[in-house]
């Protein structure tokens, strides 16, 4: 993950936890901490907030990769799965059994 998808996913947390403490408890921590929502700290704070909001939007709708890494555990994990069967002829054991006259005495 890079730097800017990082800092971003940081910052919509940080308003998703302020969001939740609004609904819930009726407190604005980014505007108790910057000086009310009005301050210009906070204003830059929601701002950044909202513009990560948009860009984690458009992440949202990046196709994945699927990429090999190693597990440190000497194995490579892929994330493509193989959900094709190996197929063979089973033996019929009731045709054996009659072919066989040795049996046919039992």
């Amino acid at each position: 993950m890079t730097t800017l998808k990082r800092i971003a996913l940081t910052l919509v947390i940080i308003g998703a936890v302020n969001w939740g403490l609004i609904g819930f408890f009726q407190f604005d921590l980014v505007s108790a901490i910057f000086g009310g929502q009005d301050a210009a700290l906070s204003r830059v704070i929601y701002s950044l907030v909202g513009i990560s909001g948009l860009f984690c939007l458009a992440i949202l709708f990046d196709p994945m990769t699927d990429t090999d890494e190693d597990t440190g555990s000497g194995t490579v994990r892929t994330n493509n799965v193989n959900y094709g069967t190996e197929f063979s002829e089973e033996t019929d054991l009731t045709r054996v059994k009659e072919d066989n006259p040795e049996d046919k005495n039992e």
